[in-house]
Order: C-alpha cells, then structure tokens, then sequence
C-alpha cells in the first residue's frame, strides 16, 4: 500500500477558487447541442410545493409521463424516466447486457467514450472505427460480425454524433443486427429522440436513450430509456446488472407501484409532464419534420458561406457541424455574438475540432425563424 505521503505527491493540485453565483447575469438565447431553450411555463412547473415520492401523487405523475412518452414514442417497450444525465445508460445497458464481449461503433467523440465506458467496466470491446465525420455503414458492421470470431452479446451505436454533426442509419443498422441472435443492439441517442423519428420496435433496437434537456426541450436533470423484452429477459437471467440503472428493478417496481424504486427529480418530473403534453399536441413525425426543416435551412445556410463538416447525406437533424472554410476566429465570434446579440452557439468539440469547425444546436422549440436570427447574427459579427 502506498504512504499518505505518496498519495499525497501523486494528486493534481486543484487551481478553482470559488466564484460567487450571482443573480445579474444576462440571458442568452441557446443554440448550443444542449441544454436548449424550456418554454417558460415548464419551468414555473418546477415551482410547485414539494410532495413525497411515495404518494399517491406521485404514483399519478410518474405513470403519467411514463405512458405519455410511450405514447409519443409509440413503442411498445418498457420505458423508465431516470434521474439522470443519459450516460448513464451508456453503463447500465452494458453492465445489464454485456457478459464479455461489446461491438462499439466509433466515429467521434461520444460514441469513443460509450467504447471507454464498457472498456472502464472490464468487458472486451472492439471498435468497429471511422474516421470523424463520416458515417456507419450498416454493410461494414454486417461484414465485421461476419468476418469475427467472437460472439458479440452487444452491439452499441450513437445515433446523433453531435460532436462531428452525423447522423447514423440506426434503423439499417438494427436491421442487420436483427440477423445475429442473442446480439442486442443498443443506441445512445442523447442528442436526437425526440427531434428525430425513429421506429425503435420496427428496427431492432433493444436499448434506446436519451436525455431530455436536448430534444425534448426540457431542463437537464432526466434521462429517458426504452427497453425491448427480449432485452429485459436477458438481464433477468444474467447473475450481475446495474443497481441503479437495471432494467429489472425499475419495470417490476413500475409495475408494482408505478413509481421510481429510488428518489426522483420531482420538479424536473413535474416540468416534463407539462412538456410532453406539448410534444403530444405536436406529434411524433410533425416535430421530427419540423427539426428537418431547421436542419435543412442551417445546411444551405452553410454552404452559401462555409461548408458542412459531415458526410454528405448523414448529416444531424439536430445539431449542425458547420466547416470553417473560411477562417475565421470561431471562437471570438462566439463571444461577440453572445456580447452583441445574447445568442449562445458553440465552437468545434474539443481540441481536434475548435477553430476548425462550429456548432449550432436547431433542436427543441426553436424554428427556421429563430435558427435565421441566429445565422443574420453570425454573418454580421463575421462580416460575411
């Protein structure tokens, strides 16, 4: 065992000093891949007086936002409401379902870290990998679990790179996974569903989630998860899952109590009903239609002045990954444009992509009409 002394050597010092939280801040408008703008009156939702989360009252809620959400989804999978950021789901789904070996498809930096998540948990992962910007391609996942001679209990695949602006063929890709039994395909779709219309039970997809405070539009705090049977009866029979995240534990206390087996985010629970009426009134394919046409005009948007940084035709219908072709200072015309015009977008993921390229997130509530605000802003802060 190492001394105090050698723990002590070996941490990183921290450099944060407290910044007092003030209440003078300006608000900008988000244009950013999450969090998105929350129509006022979901937020006064959060306002209500606090009740216990194993009332009766609870039992109304949680089964409300429960069933809404199938219904706007319309599966007919088990779904839970979480407390939680999605990644949790990245290690839930693969400690539910994966015994020893995953088959992650990378072509960014999310679907990369779904792969280290499964890495971090101990299970033998290979990377099927693209390089960033260009899409999946269901025929080489087809020939990968072909040509391999491992049985792969997972297949994991991000739907919306948000990172690189792709949007994968899931519904290809599950078709071709639907050909291997007892391989699951599982999808991270954080910054997509509800945005995006997907037939998850049409397509093969045991295990799909998102967060809500991309596409649904709601405040960050829940993450949402749709779970086949099949997928279900595999972690029943599997000896370890997630405690927190197993699949087993939060359906069959659904269906006992109708409420969460741990403590919820009640407000933000309170926020989403309210939100998901809205989404309901609107439907499925009409708000998916409504985010490809943002994409649409954000894409000839970009080729006018710039270019877009993903393949061409596996472009995000939530978030735009735009090239700067011509060189400008990303990151300065993103402070100007939030100092001038209070519009939040953002700069390229990460170093690997900052000044090469920007972001603008066209989910949520927003519209052609106020996605060109933000675009009329841009070419004059940038003088294009």
């Amino acid at each position: 065992m190492p001394s105090a002394d050698t723990v002590q050597n070996t941490q990183v010092a921290s450099v944060t000093k407290k910044r007092e939280y003030r209440d003078d801040y300006r608000e900008k408008t988000l244009y950013i891949p999450g969090p998105t703008e929350v129509r006022e009156d979901v937020i006064e939702e959060m306002a209500q007086p606090m009740f216990g989360h194993r009332m009766d009252r609870m039992t109304d809620l949680y089964t409300t936002i429960v069933e809404d959400t199938k219904e706007f989804l319309g599966t007919e999978h088990n779904l839970e409401i979480l407390t939680a950021s999605g990644t949790e789901f990245w290690e839930a789904a693969t400690l539910n379902l994966v015994d020893e070996n995953i088959l992650v498809t990378t072509c960014g930096s999310f679907s990369e870290r779904f792969a280290n998540v499964a890495d971090r948990l101990g299970k033998n992962v290979d990377r099927l990998e693209y390089e960033w910007g260009e899409a999946v391609k269901p025929e080489d996942v087809r020939q990968y679990l072909d040509e391999s001679d491992k049985h792969y209990d997972v297949v994991g695949c991000v739907m919306n790179e948000s990172s690189t602006g792709v949007r994968n063929p899931i519904e290809e890709i599950g078709d071709v996974v639907a050909e291997y039994p007892d391989t699951y395909f599982v999808v991270d779709a954080v910054s997509s569903l509800g945005g995006d219309y997907v037939d998850i039970d049409e397509h093969n997809i045991d295990v799909i989630f998102a967060s809500t405070q991309k596409a649904f539009a709601m405040p960050p705090g829940l993450a949402v998860c749709a779970v086949s049977d099949a997928a279900y009866e595999r972690e029943v029979a599997k000896d370890q899952a997630s405690w927190y995240g197993g699949f087993q534990r939060a359906f069959d206390y659904y269906d006992r109590k109708g409420q969460t087996h741990s403590t919820p985010a009640i407000p933000v629970m309170l926020a989403y009903r309210k939100q998901m009426k809205y989404m309901l009134e609107e439907g499925h394919k009409a708000r998916s239609q409504r985010h490809a046409e943002m994409a649409e005009y954000t894409r000839e948007w970009a080729y006018e002045h710039f270019d877009m940084f993903p393949e061409e035709g596996y472009e995000s219908q939530t978030v735009a990954c735009i090239e700067n072709t011509q060189g400008i200072d990303v990151a300065a015309t993103i402070e100007e444009v939030s100092e001038t015009y209070d519009f939040a977008f953002s700069n390229g993921y990460g170093s690997q992509l900052g000044e090469q390229t920007f972001r603008i997130g066209h989910m949520g509530e927003h519209t052609v009409e106020s996605i060109e605000e933000l675009t009329d802003a841009i070419e004059d802060v940038a003088g294009l």
